[in-house]
């Protein structure tokens, strides 16, 4: 017997929205999608952090009619330099500089203001009225042929499938009692928007510090988004220093390449982790984005990574759909879970050897690693298969991530 009830996403941030999204373009308003998030409340968001949009998330946001809404203020990087050096270097040479294009006239990344993403996501998803509720999932029983979900408000639905899209900490996932596998770096990420008095011209810069990545990457205008990786402790102290002394730290590895910089907002240090759930599905669950993993940021991949997450498992239930079958069953689970938890986990090997290798004081991996650095940079094919990986345009792509819709 084929179910087709509701759906019940719970999140309302990147991930919990673009699925909602995705869903409602392959399944009609025919499945109603209801998205549960206090959060929703918020409007407009406040969230003052950054992202970098990679290609193929690009092309799910084009696929999905979000990026109409942001992309006028939308900053594409032209070209990337990565440099590796002590913080008490004079000079920074560079050993890899990536020319910034997929295709012609196709970045590899975007940055976009988080806040102004989650705007366009939630105007487009009223647009397409879907059922947008500020308050919790609160509870949830999985039966055989349905999952009764009940919402902070009180209301019950019975659905089809409940999607975990509600973060690291996600109360879905440990209700569902479903492990995690990881571990904490003891480093910090700082971010904070900085102004600066010539133009970046697009181009994004990954500076590798003995005590982590220093990433300055482009935002509209004269201005740049920094995310800066401190050991915990280090971080506490620098986001604690007065507005002059911060801005010292900050000068000292910044540079004046772009002329006078100033802090534009207040820095947030941010806990660096890793995870992996033991499993992204339980019975008529699934987790998607942060619930089911979380990356060191040294390679920019974290919101990428729950956007295919995304794009994977609403093209499985929308074929489920087609066919007839439960959305919420098991084969059509276990589907989605083959298809993103291996990729998941080789990211998480190349994030977590990424920090290694680059986190430390050691001059012998320093100069391996340099030696790497210079042999991709003379070798235009390796650089191009890493600049696809980056864009997120190898493996077993979904078809939204390809710009298709479902």
């Amino acid at each position: 017997m084929s179910v087709q009830g509701h759906i019940v996403i719970g999140g309302g941030a990147f991930a919990g929205l673009a699925l909602a999204l995705a869903l409602r373009q392959g399944l009609g308003p025919e499945i109603p999608v209801i998205v549960a998030d206090p959060a929703l409340a918020t409007r407009p968001s406040r969230d003052p952090r950054a992202t970098a949009i990679v290609a193929a998330c690009r092309r799910l946001f084009e696929a999905l009619g979000a990026w109409d809404g942001v992309k006028g203020e939308a900053q594409p990087i032209l070209d990337m330099v990565v440099t590796d050096s002590k913080l008490e270097d004079a000079t920074r040479p560079v050993f890899l500089n990536f020319a910034g294009d997929v295709a012609p006239g196709e970045p590899f990344a975007h940055m976009v203001e988080n806040r102004r993403l989650i705007d366009a996501l939630l105007a487009r998803a009223e647009a397409e009225g879907i059922d947008l509720r500020a308050t919790t999932v609160s509870s949830y029983d999985a039966r055989a042929e349905s999952i009764d979900v009940t919402l902070g408000d009180g209301s019950v639905i019975a659905a089809s499938l409940l999607v975990a899209a509600d973060g690291a900490k996600s109360k879905l996932r440990e209700r569902a009692g479903i492990a995690t596998h990881g571990w904490d770096y003891d480093q910090s990420g700082i971010v904070v928007t900085v102004g600066h008095e010539r133009d970046h011209e697009g181009r994004a810069e990954e500076h590798f510090l003995p005590a982590g990545p220093f990433a300055i990457l482009p935002l509209t205008g004269k201005r740049s988004s920094l995310v800066w990786t401190e050991r915990r402790s280090e971080a506490a102290r620098i986001i604690a220093l007065s507005d002059e002394e911060f801005h010292g730290e900050l000068e000292q590895r910044f540079g004046l390449h772009l002329g006078e910089i100033k802090a534009l907002d207040k820095p947030r240090a941010f806990p660096l982790s890793y995870f992996v759930a033991r499993s992204f599905i339980a019975e008529r669950l699934a987790l998607v984005g942060d619930s089911a993993h979380v990356i060191h940021p040294i390679a920019g991949q974290g919101l990428n990574m729950g956007l295919k997450d995304v794009a994977a498992l609403a093209e499985v239930v929308v074929d489920a759909a087609r066919l007839g079958m439960d959305l919420g069953g098991a084969d059509v689970l276990e589907r989605y879970q083959r298809w993103r938890r291996f990729d998941t986990m080789a990211m998480g090997v190349a994030t977590n050897s990424l920090n290694f290798l680059f986190s430390n004081q050691s001059t012998l991996l320093r100069t391996v690693r340099d030696i790497g650095l210079g042999l991709v940079d003379r070798t235009p094919p390796l650089k191009n298969l890493f600049i696809r990986q980056a864009a997120g345009l190898t493996g077993e792509i979904p078809r939204l991530l390809k710009g298709e819709a479902l």
